[in-house]
């Protein structure tokens, strides 16, 4: 997602708290993605996959994935901080938007939120 960037810039405080999956293909990890848990609602932050294989469809894999995770564990909603320009993808996973959430490093994102 910030290819460009140092690994300390993507680290977040509290990443040991969170559960970090991949989808590897062929032995290569291609798509990532950060779950954070608290009082049975799920943030997920940190969700990319690989520049030159965006748009195959491994992160709605991995999304489908962690989403039934997610549930199956006992979470009741699932959130994150989109940017604006993939709004639709999430609303394909059912994901709806409930405000506008930051600007960061001149890229917009609105907060959605999907209930299970």
């Amino acid at each position: 997602m910030w290819p460009e960037k140092d690994i300390e810039y993507i680290k977040l405080k509290d990443d040991e708290l969170g559960k970090h999956f991949g989808l590897f293909v062929n032995h290569r990890l291609v798509s990532v993605i950060s779950l954070f848990e608290k009082n049975n609602v799920v943030q997920f932050r940190k969700f990319a996959t690989l520049q030159e294989l965006q748009g195959k469809g491994y992160g709605s894999v991995l999304l489908n994935c962690v989403l039934k995770e997610a549930e199956n564990q006992g979470a009741k909603s699932f959130w994150c901080n989109a940017r604006v320009n993939k709004i639709d993808f999430y609303k394909k996973f059912g994901f709806e938007e409930i405000e506008e959430a930051a600007t960061k490093d001149g890229m917009k994102y609105v907060k959605m939120s999907k209930n299970f």
